[in-house]
């Protein structure tokens, strides 16, 4: 120890390393949280004590047994010393690992009559999040000051005993939470509610002080392999004055039992000299024991202590966080998205460990995928650790995952370490880097330079458009905007309207959430529509994406219908997400002529819903099937391809034509993917169009038409400031692609109309308007047309958030390309 406060420390590191860990040599190691580490020393100690000792099982008198006893008895008293814990306050039960020790403290409070209460911090291990399973009422704190407030509160006359849980410091961002806790706890909820802390990443590379007992958790968990390297092994500090919960704990097993009786009668005496004799069951790992006793030695012999560990990887982690943070693209934009808490100070080894947790993003603000990282990283030998890092709480509310999103996510295919990582412009996990004893300032500069040389852009890389060789004006400069956006969540029911500055995600298959539940009647399994049942125009569906649910609510005259207000399904596409029961069943169902395997909903309050309400035997159905989307369903449905078809009459234009031209890329040979919607995904008309045929209509002496009852996903419209008579009707006939916003769309051609046009969106009432006024001005071939076929246009490039998550808005700039112009570049 004295050499090392003489010498600088990362100096000395470095011959540690290079003496005791060959196996490091040409690899940068960063992972030291999930990766072990054999000092060579260590190993070559533990080999000469196993050729030269002969170990029993301490259960025995033999002299072998005895030597054993005696070297875990060692163990656990310099394990205690290491934590400054006194024997005689405090007791070490070995396990397998923390998780072990974790579930027999869990063991010990569910065998309580009448359960327990669990609660849990946030930024919490999966380990420690899995005891809720066991408890009769559980609660997850979001934040420190929830924690706060909750301890300060009176416990009452609580009868059920209670586990407060939480990690000393976050696996995922190396994030220390309050020490202090275990006491307020202690003083507050006197005696009713006990505290396990997870101190495996802590104690991995700092001193946890157990001095004060009355300071002290009542039981800590530790990951021994993480602080030595060897032996494979864990441990559970039980503060004495505590142990008094174990005494429910039911099952025993060889070692812990003094008597047994089984016979004709059922008895058993438990050991009750230490806590250790009664929940260590069954044979110890011995040998596992004996290297954590030579484990202790050669980490002192080697580092000095916890606390010059300490020092040295909370310089190094501010070095390196302070590196990854000032990378910047050619063009200002940061490479590194850090996930460092508020609460927390690279540098300050009271608030944070030596973990970075982080994204990277392109030149063009996109995310770059964390499989990428992690290939690269393989092969330019870094060792470090991507994906969702075992910490769920921790990852959602950092990346602002939602419950529902995450569910969803994983209902499309997404698990932690695949290549799906970025799902609707939001990553999924994220890459940690962990440093640790044997971390030197060389891993630090190497893995910024591999950063800067590989992900840092000198130039960003224009994103390139799916329409290049078209004529391209700024989006400012249009006349025309985006006046509202709707989706039809149940097909044939009422339009959800997307609210004003929401973006709203574009898939391939459409408008997000439109179309995907239909109703379908229980005998013949067609879906239901408008066109035989008008009421559907009062089942009014919206979208919640706080709660991630499809909400259902009844209007005008289906008031009243039924005992329910409104009912609710899971926006996730498996509703097993949210339930432990399947509630789909596989049902054939036939949509616009379309034989489909339709998944519907089991809930017999579902189906009753909606049979009441429409007078019709019917379940609620959802396409495509549980899947990653309709690419996966067998019966997935596609676009019409005869939108293409030419129309002209007399080879002379008519109102409503598509132009006669051979469709170009990427139209031309691609089948477009589509949900429950009868030919195309989107479907769009123009405000100026409507305006046009109300204004025959009322020359005729009808009532003007609402732009709900064309049922479209888009209406452009044009500015408010563009000069008044100027309106442009019809001609959305000539537009062959648009851009709204900074996304692409494609024009497949004119929307053929039937009579459900006449149905009144708001009362569901039928009239003669506006299918007689357009079968009077937009009737071609005895085809009446109203509005355009759209689909949407992926990016060129995928590193761009424009085209891991296209979104459009309400009041989006609206840029329309011609027919001629395209024709003209052709040519």
């Amino acid at each position: 120890m004295e050499e090392v406060e003489r010498a600088d420390y990362n100096a000395v590191v470095e011959r540690i390393r290079q003496h005791e860990f060959p196996m490091l040599q040409g690899t940068t190691y960063l992972d030291h949280a999930g990766t072990t580490l054999y000092p060579r020393s260590l190993i070559e100690r533990f080999s000469t004590d196993m050729v030269s000792n002969l170990y029993g099982n301490p259960h025995s008198a033999s002299n072998a047994s005895q030597l054993t006893a005696r070297r875990i008895e060692d163990a656990r008293l310099q394990l205690l010393k290491l934590f400054s814990a006194d024997p005689g306050c405090f007791d070490v039960v070995f396990v397998a690992n923390a998780t072990a020790g974790i579930k027999l403290v869990t063991d010990a409070f569910r065998d309580h009559e009448g359960g327990f209460w669990y609660g849990y911090h946030r930024d919490s291990h999966t380990s420690l999040i899995g005891v809720r399973e066991s408890a009769s009422h559980h609660q997850c704190f979001l934040s420190d000051s929830e924690v706060d407030e909750w301890v300060g509160e009176d416990v009452g006359d609580a009868a059920t005993v209670g586990l407060f849980a939480y990690p000393a410091q976050s696996n995922m961002n190396g994030r220390r939470l309050p020490l202090a806790w275990p006491q307020r706890v202690r003083q507050h909820k006197r005696g009713v509610v006990y505290t396990l802390l997870d101190a495996a990443a802590l104690v991995s590379t700092s001193p946890l002080d157990l001095s004060n007992v009355d300071c002290a958790p009542d039981f800590t968990v530790l990951s021994l392999y993480k602080v030595f390297g060897f032996p494979d092994l864990g441990a559970l500090i039980v503060r004495k004055a505590s142990a008094g919960v174990f005494d429910r704990r039911r099952y025993f097993g060889g070692g812990t039992v003094e008597m047994v009786v089984c016979l004709k009668e059922q008895w058993h005496a438990k050991k009750s000299e230490t806590l250790h004799e009664r929940l260590e069951d069954g044979t110890l790992p011995i040998h596992s024991i004996v290297a954590l006793d030579i484990a202790i030695k050669v980490h002192q012999e080697l580092f000095g202590s916890l606390e010059a560990v300490s020092k040295h990887t909370t310089a190094l982690a501010a070095r390196l966080y302070d590196g990854l943070a000032s990378l910047q693209h050619s063009n200002g934009v940061y490479v590194c998205q850090t996930y460092k808490d508020s609460a927390s100070t690279y540098g300050d080894s009271r608030t944070q460990g030596p973990v970075v947790a982080f994204n990277l993003r392109s030149a063009s603000g996109g995310w770059v995928s964390n499989a990428e990282v992690e290939k690269l990283a393989a092969v330019k030998n870094f060792q470090l650790r991507t994906g969702g890092l075992c910490n769920p709480g921790g990852v959602a509310s950092s990346l602002g995952l939602a419950p529902w999103e995450m569910r969803e996510n994983f209902s499309a295919g997404q698990r932690c370490g695949n290549d799906n990582d970025v799902i609707r412009g939001k990553p999924t996990g994220m890459v940690r880097l962990s440093l640790g004893a044997m971390s030197t300032l060389k891993d630090v500069t190497s893995f910024v330079q591999f950063v800067q040389e590989f992900f840092v852009q000198d130039a960003a890389r224009e994103p390139t458009t799916p329409v290049t060789s078209l004529p391209m004006e700024p989006p400012t400069s249009s006349h025309l905007h985006v006046e509202s956006l709707s989706v039809y969540p149940i097909k044939s029911c009422a339009a959800f309207r997307v609210p004003p500055g929401k973006a709203w995600e574009v898939r391939a298959e459409g408008l997000a959430w439109d179309r995907e539940w239909c109703l379908v009647h229980q005998g013949t399994g067609a879906a239901l529509s408008q066109k035989r049942y008008s009421k559907l125009a009062l089942i009014r569906p919206s979208i919640d994406l706080d709660e991630g649910v499809l909400r259902v609510k009844l209007a005008g005259s289906l008031c009243g219908t039924t005992s329910r207000r409104e009912i609710a399904v899971p926006l996730s596409a498996d509703p097993r997400m949210f339930s432990n029961e399947d509630e789909f069943k596989e049902a054939d169902a036939r949509v616009c002529g379309d034989a489909i395997r339709a998944k519907t909903y089991k809930s017999e309050d579902i189906s009753n819903f909606f049979t009441h309400a429409l007078g019709v035997a019917c379940h609620l159905a959802r396409f495509p099937a549980v899947g990653t989307g309709p690419s996966s369903n067998t019966s997935a449905r596609h676009s019409k391809p005869q939108l293409w078809k030419p129309w002209r009459q007399d080879g002379i234009r008519v109102p409503g034509a598509f132009p006669d031209t051979v469709p170009l890329a990427p139209g031309n040979g691609v089948s477009t993917p589509l949900l429950l919607s009868n030919e195309s995904p989107i479907l769009t008309i123009s405000r100026s169009s409507l305006n046009r045929l109300n204004e025959l209509i009322k020359a005729g002496g009808g009532k003007a038409a609402q732009a709900e009852v064309f049922r479209a996903n888009i209406v452009v419209a044009q500015n408010l400031d563009y000069p008044p008579g100027a309106e442009e009707p019809y001609a959305e006939d000539d537009w062959r692609r648009l851009q709204i916003g900074q996304q692409y769309f494609e024009m497949l051609g004119p929307c053929r109309r039937c009579q459900m046009i006449c149905i009144d969106q708001q009362t569901a009432e039928r009239n003669q308007e506006p299918f007689v006024t357009l079968s009077k001005s937009r009737r071609v071939d005895g085809r009446v047309y109203f509005g355009q076929h759209t689909s949407h246009v992926p990016s060129g490039l995928a590193t761009t958030l424009l085209a891991q998550h296209p979104t459009i808005t309400v009041g989006d700039a609206v840029v329309p390309f011609l027919e001629d112009e395209v024709n003209q570049d052709l040519q």
